[in-house]
Protein backbone atom coordinates (compact mmCIF):
# COMPACT_ATOMS: atom_id res chain seq x y z
CA UNK A 1 0.00 0.00 0.00
CA UNK A 2 1.53 3.62 -0.85
CA UNK A 3 0.07 6.30 0.90
CA UNK A 4 -0.16 10.18 -0.70
CA UNK A 5 -1.07 12.92 0.60
CA UNK A 6 -2.89 16.01 -1.34
CA UNK A 7 -2.06 19.66 -0.22
CA UNK A 8 -4.64 21.89 -1.83
CA UNK A 9 -8.33 20.26 -2.26
CA UNK A 10 -9.16 22.52 -4.79
CA UNK A 11 -10.37 21.82 -8.46
CA UNK A 12 -6.94 19.45 -9.64
CA UNK A 13 -6.77 18.53 -5.97
CA UNK A 14 -10.47 17.12 -5.37
CA UNK A 15 -9.85 15.24 -9.34
CA UNK A 16 -6.92 13.41 -8.09
CA UNK A 17 -8.84 11.94 -5.43
CA UNK A 18 -11.77 11.44 -8.11
CA UNK A 19 -9.38 9.43 -9.73
CA UNK A 20 -7.27 7.87 -7.66
CA UNK A 21 -10.47 6.61 -5.55
CA UNK A 22 -12.59 5.99 -8.82
CA UNK A 23 -9.82 3.87 -10.71
CA UNK A 24 -8.28 2.62 -8.08
CA UNK A 25 -8.46 -1.66 -9.29
CA UNK A 26 -6.77 -0.58 -12.78
CA UNK A 27 -4.02 1.86 -11.27
CA UNK A 28 -3.33 -0.65 -8.69
CA UNK A 29 -2.32 -3.28 -11.48
CA UNK A 30 -0.36 -0.64 -13.94
CA UNK A 31 1.44 0.85 -10.75
CA UNK A 32 2.03 -2.79 -9.00
CA UNK A 33 0.48 -1.49 -5.79
CA UNK A 34 -2.54 -0.07 -4.25
CA UNK A 35 -2.51 3.86 -3.83
CA UNK A 36 -4.66 5.63 -1.47
CA UNK A 37 -5.48 9.15 -0.89
CA UNK A 38 -3.53 9.29 3.36
CA UNK A 39 -4.81 12.30 3.53
CA UNK A 40 -5.76 16.25 2.17
CA UNK A 41 -4.22 19.04 3.37
CA UNK A 42 -6.73 22.73 2.95
CA UNK A 43 -6.84 25.60 5.22
CA UNK A 44 -11.05 25.55 4.04
CA UNK A 45 -13.87 23.34 5.31
CA UNK A 46 -15.52 20.70 3.36
CA UNK A 47 -18.14 19.13 5.93
CA UNK A 48 -19.51 16.92 3.08
CA UNK A 49 -18.71 14.88 0.23
CA UNK A 50 -16.48 11.29 -0.45
CA UNK A 51 -12.91 12.66 1.07
CA UNK A 52 -14.44 14.77 4.52
CA UNK A 53 -13.03 11.99 6.97
CA UNK A 54 -8.90 12.48 5.22
CA UNK A 55 -9.13 16.51 5.42
CA UNK A 56 -7.13 18.52 7.94
CA UNK A 57 -6.10 22.01 8.16
CA UNK A 58 -2.62 21.07 9.98
CA UNK A 59 0.05 20.47 8.08
CA UNK A 60 2.55 18.63 10.57
CA UNK A 61 -0.22 16.02 10.10
CA UNK A 62 0.87 15.31 6.79
CA UNK A 63 4.74 15.97 7.30
CA UNK A 64 5.07 14.17 10.53
CA UNK A 65 3.23 10.82 9.03
CA UNK A 66 6.45 8.64 7.80
CA UNK A 67 3.98 6.17 6.23
CA UNK A 68 3.40 9.13 3.49
CA UNK A 69 5.38 8.50 0.56
CA UNK A 70 4.03 11.01 -1.90
CA UNK A 71 3.07 14.56 -1.57
CA UNK A 72 0.37 15.92 -4.34
CA UNK A 73 1.37 19.54 -4.62
CA UNK A 74 -1.70 21.21 -6.03
CA UNK A 75 -2.14 24.94 -3.87
CA UNK A 76 -0.40 26.48 -6.43
CA UNK A 77 1.30 29.97 -6.52
CA UNK A 78 4.86 30.17 -5.76
CA UNK A 79 4.52 30.79 -1.97
CA UNK A 80 3.59 28.00 0.81
CA UNK A 81 3.56 25.64 -1.96
CA UNK A 82 7.12 26.02 -2.38
CA UNK A 83 7.86 26.16 1.85
CA UNK A 84 5.98 22.90 1.66
CA UNK A 85 7.50 21.39 -0.94
CA UNK A 86 11.40 21.78 -0.45
CA UNK A 87 9.82 20.62 3.12
CA UNK A 88 8.70 17.60 1.51
CA UNK A 89 12.10 16.74 -0.34
CA UNK A 90 14.14 17.07 3.42
CA UNK A 91 11.86 14.09 4.76
CA UNK A 92 12.79 11.99 1.39
CA UNK A 93 9.39 12.23 0.51
CA UNK A 94 8.42 12.35 -3.43
CA UNK A 95 6.30 14.70 -4.84
CA UNK A 96 4.14 15.57 -8.26
CA UNK A 97 2.83 19.10 -8.90
CA UNK A 98 0.51 20.71 -10.90
CA UNK A 99 1.89 24.10 -10.48
CA UNK A 100 3.54 25.44 -13.36
CA UNK A 101 4.24 29.03 -11.36
CA UNK A 102 6.31 27.30 -9.04
CA UNK A 103 8.38 25.01 -11.64
CA UNK A 104 8.97 28.10 -14.31
CA UNK A 105 10.56 30.13 -11.18
CA UNK A 106 12.08 27.31 -8.94
CA UNK A 107 12.27 24.69 -11.31
CA UNK A 108 16.36 24.73 -10.77
CA UNK A 109 16.17 24.41 -7.10
CA UNK A 110 13.55 21.88 -6.42
CA UNK A 111 15.27 19.40 -9.12
CA UNK A 112 18.72 19.87 -7.65
CA UNK A 113 17.08 19.22 -3.96
CA UNK A 114 14.80 16.50 -4.88
CA UNK A 115 17.93 14.99 -6.43
CA UNK A 116 20.33 15.30 -3.35
CA UNK A 117 17.37 13.55 -1.15
CA UNK A 118 17.38 10.85 -3.78
CA UNK A 119 13.67 11.44 -4.34
CA UNK A 120 11.40 12.30 -7.62
CA UNK A 121 10.10 15.48 -8.41
CA UNK A 122 7.59 15.16 -11.67
CA UNK A 123 5.29 18.06 -12.90
CA UNK A 124 3.51 16.21 -16.28
CA UNK A 125 0.00 18.21 -15.57
CA UNK A 126 1.79 21.72 -15.38
CA UNK A 127 2.06 21.81 -19.16
CA UNK A 128 -0.83 20.90 -21.39
CA UNK A 129 -3.25 19.53 -18.61
CA UNK A 130 -3.94 16.20 -19.62
CA UNK A 131 -1.71 16.06 -23.11
CA UNK A 132 1.07 14.39 -22.40
CA UNK A 133 4.38 16.22 -23.41
CA UNK A 134 6.78 16.64 -20.57
CA UNK A 135 7.38 12.63 -19.95
CA UNK A 136 7.45 12.48 -24.09
CA UNK A 137 10.37 15.04 -24.14
CA UNK A 138 12.01 13.57 -21.00
CA UNK A 139 11.78 10.19 -22.60
CA UNK A 140 10.30 9.34 -26.53
CA UNK A 141 12.20 12.25 -27.72
CA UNK A 142 15.48 11.94 -26.05
CA UNK A 143 17.48 10.49 -28.72
CA UNK A 144 16.57 13.92 -31.05
CA UNK A 145 18.22 17.28 -30.55
CA UNK A 146 15.28 19.51 -29.95
CA UNK A 147 15.55 22.67 -32.02
CA UNK A 148 12.15 24.32 -31.47
CA UNK A 149 8.53 24.46 -29.45
CA UNK A 150 5.77 26.07 -30.92
CA UNK A 151 1.78 25.87 -29.03
CA UNK A 152 -1.14 27.15 -28.12
CA UNK A 153 -0.75 26.41 -24.55
CA UNK A 154 -3.62 28.53 -22.95
CA UNK A 155 -7.36 27.06 -23.00
CA UNK A 156 -8.89 30.48 -22.42
CA UNK A 157 -7.10 32.50 -24.23
CA UNK A 158 -7.80 30.45 -27.59
CA UNK A 159 -11.73 29.56 -26.08
CA UNK A 160 -11.53 33.29 -26.90
CA UNK A 161 -10.03 34.10 -30.12
CA UNK A 162 -12.64 31.13 -31.14
CA UNK A 163 -15.46 32.94 -30.47
CA UNK A 164 -14.27 36.20 -31.43
CA UNK A 165 -13.64 34.53 -34.96
CA UNK A 166 -16.78 32.33 -35.37
CA UNK A 167 -19.24 34.27 -33.65
CA UNK A 168 -18.40 37.80 -34.22
CA UNK A 169 -17.71 39.03 -30.75
CA UNK A 170 -15.84 41.56 -29.19
CA UNK A 171 -13.07 40.62 -27.03
CA UNK A 172 -14.96 41.67 -23.60
CA UNK A 173 -18.49 39.65 -24.66
CA UNK A 174 -15.97 36.54 -25.66
CA UNK A 175 -14.03 36.45 -22.03
CA UNK A 176 -17.36 36.79 -20.55
CA UNK A 177 -18.36 33.78 -22.62
CA UNK A 178 -15.44 32.40 -21.21
CA UNK A 179 -16.11 33.13 -17.49
CA UNK A 180 -19.75 31.81 -17.56
CA UNK A 181 -18.61 28.29 -18.96
CA UNK A 182 -16.14 27.90 -16.47
CA UNK A 183 -12.90 28.11 -18.64
CA UNK A 184 -12.03 31.59 -16.79
CA UNK A 185 -11.27 32.60 -14.04
CA UNK A 186 -13.13 35.45 -12.36
CA UNK A 187 -9.26 37.11 -12.94
CA UNK A 188 -8.16 36.15 -16.00
CA UNK A 189 -4.85 38.13 -16.14
CA UNK A 190 -2.75 35.34 -16.10
CA UNK A 191 -4.42 34.01 -19.06
CA UNK A 192 -5.71 36.97 -21.41
CA UNK A 193 -2.14 38.58 -20.51
CA UNK A 194 0.13 35.64 -21.29
CA UNK A 195 1.74 35.21 -18.64
CA UNK A 196 0.20 31.32 -17.87
CA UNK A 197 1.50 30.54 -21.48
CA UNK A 198 4.84 32.38 -21.02
CA UNK A 199 5.72 30.00 -17.49
CA UNK A 200 4.28 26.75 -19.89
CA UNK A 201 6.56 27.43 -22.52
CA UNK A 202 9.75 28.24 -20.22
CA UNK A 203 9.07 24.82 -18.82
CA UNK A 204 9.02 23.43 -21.87
CA UNK A 205 12.47 24.94 -23.39
CA UNK A 206 13.87 23.95 -19.96
CA UNK A 207 13.44 20.48 -20.47
CA UNK A 208 13.71 20.66 -24.38
CA UNK A 209 17.25 22.65 -24.62
CA UNK A 210 18.77 20.93 -20.94
CA UNK A 211 19.20 24.45 -19.25
CA UNK A 212 16.99 26.86 -16.81
CA UNK A 213 14.81 29.01 -19.48
CA UNK A 214 13.76 32.17 -17.00
CA UNK A 215 9.98 32.64 -17.52
CA UNK A 216 10.43 36.36 -16.57
CA UNK A 217 12.96 37.29 -19.56
CA UNK A 218 10.02 36.28 -21.75
CA UNK A 219 8.89 38.49 -24.05
CA UNK A 220 5.20 38.22 -23.13
CA UNK A 221 1.59 39.85 -25.14
CA UNK A 222 -1.72 39.05 -24.66
CA UNK A 223 -4.77 39.13 -26.56
CA UNK A 224 -6.75 42.27 -24.90
CA UNK A 225 -5.95 44.51 -28.16
CA UNK A 226 -6.83 42.08 -30.50
CA UNK A 227 -10.33 43.24 -32.31
CA UNK A 228 -13.16 41.82 -34.56
CA UNK A 229 -11.57 43.74 -37.48
CA UNK A 230 -8.54 42.49 -36.54
CA UNK A 231 -9.99 38.67 -37.26
CA UNK A 232 -11.70 39.72 -40.42
CA UNK A 233 -8.05 40.98 -42.57
CA UNK A 234 -6.36 37.67 -40.99
CA UNK A 235 -9.62 36.19 -43.05
CA UNK A 236 -8.29 38.17 -46.15
CA UNK A 237 -5.14 36.88 -45.49
CA UNK A 238 -5.99 32.99 -45.14
CA UNK A 239 -5.44 33.14 -41.96
CA UNK A 240 -6.43 33.42 -38.59
CA UNK A 241 -5.01 35.02 -35.07
CA UNK A 242 -3.97 32.76 -32.05
CA UNK A 243 -1.96 33.61 -29.10
CA UNK A 244 1.42 31.33 -29.65
CA UNK A 245 3.80 30.37 -27.35
CA UNK A 246 7.08 29.81 -29.05
CA UNK A 247 10.74 28.88 -28.78
CA UNK A 248 13.80 28.18 -30.87
CA UNK A 249 17.36 27.33 -30.68
CA UNK A 250 20.05 29.69 -31.99
CA UNK A 251 23.65 28.88 -31.76
CA UNK A 252 24.12 28.62 -28.01
CA UNK A 253 21.31 30.74 -27.22
CA UNK A 254 17.92 30.70 -27.53
CA UNK A 255 14.84 32.85 -28.27
CA UNK A 256 11.56 32.68 -27.01
CA UNK A 257 8.29 34.60 -27.41
CA UNK A 258 4.16 34.38 -26.41
CA UNK A 259 2.09 36.66 -28.42
CA UNK A 260 -0.50 36.89 -30.87
CA UNK A 261 -0.14 36.25 -34.04
CA UNK A 262 -1.41 35.92 -37.72
CA UNK A 263 -1.01 32.23 -38.76
CA UNK A 264 -2.15 30.94 -42.37
CA UNK A 265 -4.95 28.30 -42.35
CA UNK A 266 -2.13 25.76 -43.53
CA UNK A 267 -0.32 26.07 -40.22
CA UNK A 268 -0.51 22.67 -38.20
CA UNK A 269 -2.19 24.69 -35.37
CA UNK A 270 -4.70 26.95 -37.21
CA UNK A 271 -7.54 24.54 -36.81
CA UNK A 272 -6.82 23.88 -33.05
CA UNK A 273 -10.10 25.74 -31.91
CA UNK A 274 -12.27 26.08 -28.00
CA UNK A 275 -10.34 25.27 -24.85
CA UNK A 276 -8.07 23.08 -26.88
CA UNK A 277 -3.91 23.38 -26.93
CA UNK A 278 -1.62 21.64 -29.33
CA UNK A 279 2.42 21.63 -29.01
CA UNK A 280 4.54 21.25 -31.74
CA UNK A 281 7.89 20.06 -31.35
CA UNK A 282 10.88 20.15 -34.04
CA UNK A 283 13.39 17.08 -33.52
CA UNK A 284 16.27 16.89 -35.50
CA UNK A 285 15.79 12.88 -36.09
CA UNK A 286 11.84 12.90 -35.87
CA UNK A 287 11.15 16.30 -37.75
CA UNK A 288 7.82 17.76 -36.35
CA UNK A 289 5.41 16.18 -34.19
CA UNK A 290 2.51 17.54 -32.68
CA UNK A 291 0.52 16.93 -29.40
CA UNK A 292 -2.97 17.98 -28.77
CA UNK A 293 -5.68 17.59 -26.42
CA UNK A 294 -7.69 19.44 -23.57
CA UNK A 295 -5.12 21.30 -22.16
CA UNK A 296 -6.85 22.18 -18.27
CA UNK A 297 -10.03 20.73 -16.23
CA UNK A 298 -10.06 19.24 -13.01
CA UNK A 299 -10.08 15.48 -14.64
CA UNK A 300 -7.33 15.77 -17.40
CA UNK A 301 -5.24 17.57 -15.49
CA UNK A 302 -6.01 14.82 -12.30
CA UNK A 303 -5.22 12.81 -15.07
CA UNK A 304 -1.89 13.79 -15.68
CA UNK A 305 -1.05 14.04 -11.96
CA UNK A 306 -2.26 10.68 -11.10
CA UNK A 307 0.19 9.16 -14.11
CA UNK A 308 3.10 10.96 -12.36
CA UNK A 309 2.49 9.01 -8.88
CA UNK A 310 2.30 5.83 -11.16
CA UNK A 311 5.64 6.27 -12.68
CA UNK A 312 6.88 6.90 -9.12
CA UNK A 313 5.49 3.63 -7.35
CA UNK A 314 6.40 1.32 -10.41
CA UNK A 315 10.66 2.95 -10.25
CA UNK A 316 10.52 3.32 -6.27
CA UNK A 317 13.95 2.06 -6.36
CA UNK A 318 15.08 4.97 -8.83
CA UNK A 319 14.63 8.85 -8.97
CA UNK A 320 14.16 11.50 -11.26
CA UNK A 321 17.77 13.20 -11.25
CA UNK A 322 16.58 15.93 -14.18
CA UNK A 323 18.44 19.18 -13.79
CA UNK A 324 18.66 22.60 -15.46
CA UNK A 325 21.72 24.63 -15.13
CA UNK A 326 21.54 28.04 -15.29
CA UNK A 327 23.93 29.57 -17.58
CA UNK A 328 26.73 31.96 -16.33
CA UNK A 329 25.75 34.42 -19.37
CA UNK A 330 22.36 35.99 -20.71
CA UNK A 331 20.73 32.27 -22.63
CA UNK A 332 18.23 34.40 -24.24
CA UNK A 333 17.81 36.31 -27.60
CA UNK A 334 16.56 40.25 -26.90
CA UNK A 335 13.18 40.37 -29.04
CA UNK A 336 14.90 43.52 -30.52
CA UNK A 337 17.20 40.83 -32.04
CA UNK A 338 14.17 38.67 -33.43
CA UNK A 339 13.06 38.73 -37.06
CA UNK A 340 9.59 38.64 -38.09
CA UNK A 341 7.09 40.37 -40.28
CA UNK A 342 4.28 42.67 -39.37
CA UNK A 343 0.19 42.95 -39.92
CA UNK A 344 0.00 47.13 -39.16
CA UNK A 345 -3.43 48.64 -39.13
CA UNK A 346 -4.00 52.46 -38.98
CA UNK A 347 -6.44 55.00 -39.20
CA UNK A 348 -5.81 58.17 -41.63
CA UNK A 349 -6.36 61.78 -41.63
CA UNK A 350 -5.49 61.64 -45.27
CA UNK A 351 -5.63 58.17 -46.53
CA UNK A 352 -3.38 59.13 -49.95
CA UNK A 353 -0.76 61.50 -48.17
CA UNK A 354 -0.72 57.95 -45.36
CA UNK A 355 -0.49 55.69 -48.39
CA UNK A 356 3.02 57.31 -49.42
CA UNK A 357 4.47 57.84 -46.04
CA UNK A 358 4.05 53.93 -45.70
CA UNK A 359 5.14 53.12 -49.52
CA UNK A 360 8.90 55.53 -48.05
CA UNK A 361 9.24 53.78 -44.89
CA UNK A 362 8.17 50.69 -45.15
CA UNK A 363 10.05 48.30 -48.04
CA UNK A 364 7.15 47.37 -50.15
CA UNK A 365 4.43 46.89 -48.02
CA UNK A 366 1.39 44.68 -49.32
CA UNK A 367 -2.19 46.52 -48.99
CA UNK A 368 -4.85 44.70 -47.70
CA UNK A 369 -8.69 46.05 -49.01
CA UNK A 370 -11.19 45.85 -46.57
CA UNK A 371 -14.63 47.86 -46.67
CA UNK A 372 -13.48 49.70 -43.39
CA UNK A 373 -11.32 51.96 -45.73
CA UNK A 374 -13.85 53.78 -47.12
CA UNK A 375 -15.91 53.64 -44.49
CA UNK A 376 -13.90 55.15 -41.78
CA UNK A 377 -10.49 56.10 -43.32
CA UNK A 378 -8.68 52.89 -42.41
CA UNK A 379 -5.07 51.33 -44.23
CA UNK A 380 -3.75 47.62 -43.20
CA UNK A 381 -0.71 46.68 -44.90
CA UNK A 382 1.83 43.45 -44.28
CA UNK A 383 5.41 44.13 -43.68
CA UNK A 384 8.31 42.34 -45.29
CA UNK A 385 10.72 40.04 -43.32
CA UNK A 386 12.92 42.44 -40.82
CA UNK A 387 14.30 42.53 -37.52
CA UNK A 388 11.79 43.87 -34.83
CA UNK A 389 13.75 46.79 -33.78
CA UNK A 390 14.14 47.73 -37.52
CA UNK A 391 9.90 47.07 -37.45
CA UNK A 392 8.78 49.01 -34.02
CA UNK A 393 10.79 51.60 -34.82
CA UNK A 394 9.03 52.55 -38.44
CA UNK A 395 5.73 51.93 -36.46
CA UNK A 396 6.95 54.63 -34.04
CA UNK A 397 8.01 56.56 -36.85
CA UNK A 398 3.71 56.12 -38.58
CA UNK A 399 2.52 57.74 -34.94
CA UNK A 400 4.15 61.33 -35.67
CA UNK A 401 2.70 61.73 -39.27
CA UNK A 402 0.18 64.14 -39.11
CA UNK A 403 -2.29 62.22 -42.18
CA UNK A 404 -2.03 59.18 -39.74
CA UNK A 405 -4.48 59.89 -36.87
CA UNK A 406 -3.81 56.07 -34.94
CA UNK A 407 -1.71 52.64 -35.53
CA UNK A 408 -4.74 50.82 -34.16
CA UNK A 409 -3.12 47.09 -34.53
CA UNK A 410 -0.03 45.52 -34.67
CA UNK A 411 0.48 42.08 -35.33
CA UNK A 412 3.24 39.33 -35.42
CA UNK A 413 2.98 36.99 -38.47
CA UNK A 414 4.07 33.85 -37.88
CA UNK A 415 5.52 31.42 -40.09
CA UNK A 416 5.84 27.88 -40.22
Amino acid sequence: MINVAILGYGVVGSGVAEVIRKNSRSIAQRAGEEIQVKRILDIRDFPEGPDSSLLTKDAEVVFGDSSIAIVVETIGGAGIAHEFTKKAFSLKKHVVTSNKELIATHGPELLKMASENCVSYLFEASVGGGIPIIRPLNQCLAANVINGITGILNGTTNYILTQMRKEGRDFSDALKSAQEHGYAEANPTADIEGHDACRKIAILSSIAYNEFVDCNAIYTEGITKISVIDMQYAELMDSVIKLIAMSKKAGDRIFARVSPAIISKGHPLSNVEDVFNAIVVKGDVIGDAMFYGRGAGKLPTASAVVADIIDIVRHFDSYGNNSWPRKDYNNLIDISESETRYFVRVKTRNTEEARKFIRNTFAAPEFLFHIRQEAEGELAFTTEKSTEAELAGKVDALKGIGAIKEVVSVLRIEEE
